[in-house]
């Protein structure tokens, strides 16, 4: 979809650095409200703004103060998946007896 603003150059200058495209800091700031509330996903963030990964995605919201949605769910899921990694890579405890040759 193609949406057009029209805001007056003076306005524009104020929220758009020298060498910012306003028109991408008003996408920027679209996505950002949008995934504050909840509205738009990391996913979709990432195709909004066309950014090939989800770290380029987690770049963008850190560097605009936006945290990560990261619910009960996710911390355990994150657990049972360090846990499976924990078991996985456990090296076996060595035998206190050692065979003489």
């Amino acid at each position: 979809m193609e949406i057009t603003l029209h805001i007056p150059d003076d306005l524009a200058r104020q929220v758009a650095l020298e060498g910012q495209d306003p028109a991408r800091v008003a996408l920027e700031a679209l996505a950002l409200e949008g995934y504050r509330t909840e509205r738009l996903s990391e996913s979709a963030i990432r195709r909004m703004l066309g950014f090939q990964t989800r770290i380029q995605v987690h770049e963008f919201l850190k560097q605009h103060g936006v945290y990560l949605h990261y619910g009960v769910s996710d911390l355990q899921h994150d657990r049972e998946t360090a846990q499976q990694t924990r078991e996985k890579h456990a090296s076996p405890k060595p035998s206190d007896e050692h065979p003489l040759g």
